[in-house]
């Protein structure tokens, strides 16, 4: 059983089921642990009995989980290509590169509770790092917000994020485009379930990725140097082969120092980035 793609394949069936990870997991009888751990391969060999439960609460059959008819495997290797520069492999990140403007929710966050944005944005910060790193669950995150605003109610930051963040319709493309011709994955610093959710909503591409470097799932943020190395060892191929588009400098110069290729997005020209973006990525002759 290859259980990275088993976790791709199952990923895609719950997306396209419409259902969030923690929706499965009550469907399916399962811990959320477990499930996350399924869906980026990294339980080995997991029980068929589990992934009998899982199909079941999907609507799928095990052959379907299993095979190929939910969420076709990513083309072979030797069916893509290699640019100029020798890279074969291209990560995306997520905020200020295929959404922006999720700062905007501090402000929705403000008129609702009457508190600054400039409080709410701090007491965000303070936090952020655990909660991307999954040493804070979501739920205690909420608690805090809510606890240090004094707001008498619960708080859902994941509404709230889902409300202000927009789309980079531009990049939408060249992922879509990209991934036609390369192997390409996600590597972003992010809260639990923030990519699932964004998925559904169509504010990211949807499609079959060959891997996703969740930091909430890993356990490491950017620009630390273990989420390069759990990166490099997602995409299977040597660090000179993969390129990073990311739109924090010091990220681009922590994967500098892995041997990675670089490019820096710039959300404020979506259109120029981008076209860099594709033309470093025009394929060896």
């Amino acid at each position: 059983m290859n259980e990275e793609r088993l976790g791709r394949r199952l990923q895609a069936a719950r997306v396209q089921a419409g259902l969030t990870q923690q929706a499965l997991c009550q469907k399916a009888n399962l811990s959320y642990s477990t499930l996350t751990k399924i869906e980026r391969g990294a339980i080995k060999t997991p029980s068929i009995f589990t992934i009998q439960s899982i199909a079941g609460a999907l609507g799928v059959s095990l052959d379907e989980l299993m095979g190929s008819a939910v969420a076709p495997a990513p083309p072979a290797r030797s069916a893509k290509v290699r640019s100029k520069s020798g890279v074969t492999f291209v990560y995306f990140d997520i905020n200020g590169c295929l959404v922006r403007f999720f700062h905007g929710a501090f402000s929705r966050l403000g008129e609702r509770t009457g508190a600054s944005p400039d409080i709410i944005e701090m007491i965000f910060w303070h936090y952020n790092d655990l909660v991307c790193r999954g040493e804070m669950t979501m739920d205690d995150f909420n608690h805090k917000l809510a606890e240090e605003l004094q707001t008498g109610e619960p708080i859902d930051w994941l509404e709230y994020y889902l409300d202000a963040v927009e789309p980079i319709p531009v990049m939408h493309e060249l992922v879509r485009w990209a991934a036609e011709r390369y192997r390409v994955g996600l590597l972003t610093n992010i809260m639990p379930g923030f990519v699932e959710s964004l998925m559904q909503r169509n504010l990211i591409p949807n499609i079959p990725y060959d891997t996703i470097i969740d930091s909430s799932k890993v356990k490491a943020i950017k620009p630390e140097a273990e989420i390069y190395t759990i990166a490099t060892e997602k995409a299977d191929c040597p660090a000179a082969e993969i390129l990073l588009v990311d739109d924090s400098r010091v990220n681009l110069m922590a994967a500098e120092k892995q041997s990675w290729h670089v490019l820096w997005f710039d959300d404020y020209r979506p259109d120029e980035s981008a076209a860099r973006v594709r033309s470093s990525l025009e394929p060896a002759s």
